[in-house]
């Protein structure tokens, strides 16, 4: 069976025969599952026996929390669904590809609402310009040219997750990948005028159906997103800049105002944004200071101090 929902005390699967309310064992709790995961059952009692490895696992660290939320599992793209308003911020769109990067699982943009804005293409060029080789569809996600335009993601044995802010449209784009009936249709809501900002209206994680043969996970919205142990997702979104680190004169180089600095000279030579690296860096000292003292790597220094020159 594959978790269809999880929530404080109980979960759903999906099974051969349809829908399922689990039975947990003793020792287990609805926190060690995650939507999409897949179990073994007993079939006569439909109590969870094993969860089965996970190939992909999406989960993020909040705050006070001792252990990571878990996201979703086994998922092959993450939809990060924006829409082309004032919701669009490049800065929280790093966040959810570094996420996805240190996940192993394809990141895709989802530019939403490009038929109520006067032009696409200045958020798609801003989208594209956040990491090698990334895809961004933009789309009506009431029409069924959304469905054709991100099908090559939604194919059979596929998985997708959409993640975004609320009110970006990501559960009307559901109801339009898997063809739901009104009486079906996950609920959806508009954006205040003020702000952009959108009014929760998914609040659980859910397994479903799409058009094509695929499977979505719906998740709610998330107005905060902290980063903790992504390195390799971040190395990985601002591959411009860590390329280049590893030929300036200081092995600990900040790239702020240290001599020999190659980071420093691409800057200076337009080849870098300023912006970006200032991002760059606010979001590799936050993953360091969330970082588990476990997972950080063995013998850093303390910021300030100085490796000797090479």
């Amino acid at each position: 069976m594959r978790i269809a929902t999880v929530h404080r005390s109980r979960m759903t699967a999906i099974s051969a025969n349809g829908p399922v309310k689990l039975n947990l064992p003793a020792q287990a709790t609805t926190a060690d599952f995650a939507v999409g995961d897949w179990i073994l059952a007993d079939p006569l009692t439909d109590t969870v026996l094993r969860r089965l490895e996970r190939r992909a696992l999406l989960q993020r660290q909040t705050e006070g929390a001792r252990t990571p939320q878990l996201i979703a599992a086994n998922v092959d793209t993450l939809f990060i669904v924006t829409s082309c308003n004032d919701d669009f911020n490049q800065a929280r769109l790093e966040r959810y590809l570094a996420l996805a990067n240190e996940a192993r699982v394809t990141p895709v943009i989802v530019l939403t609402k490009a038929d109520q804005a006067a032009g696409a293409d200045p958020y798609r060029q801003q989208a594209e310009d956040l990491q090698r080789a990334l895809a961004v569809v933009a789309v009506n996600a009431k029409t069924g040219d959304a469905v054709t335009a991100l099908a090559p993601w939604c194919g059979s044995g596929q998985t997708i997750a959409l993640v975004g802010s609320s009110g970006v449209g990501k559960s009307t784009l559901l109801n339009t990948l898997a063809a739901k009936p009104a009486e079906e249709a996950q609920p959806t809501g508009g954006i205040r005028e003020d702000d952009a900002k959108g009014r929760h209206t998914t609040t659980t994680r859910s397994l479903h159906a799409i058009e094509g043969g695929g499977w979505a996970i719906d998740t709610p919205g998330m107005r905060n997103l902290h980063l903790s142990d992504v390195q390799a997702g971040l190395d990985m979104l601002f591959s411009e800049i860590t390329e280049l680190a590893p030929k300036c004169r200081f092995r600990d180089c900040t790239h702020a105002h240290e001599p020999g600095c190659e980071v420093q000279a691409a800057v200076a030579a337009g080849l870098i944004d300023p912006v970006r690296l200032g991002r760059w860096r606010k979001l590799i000292e936050e993953n360091h200071s969330n970082a588990r003292p476990e997972t950080r790597a063995r013998g850093n220094k303390p910021r300030g101090t100085r490796s000797k020159r090479r």
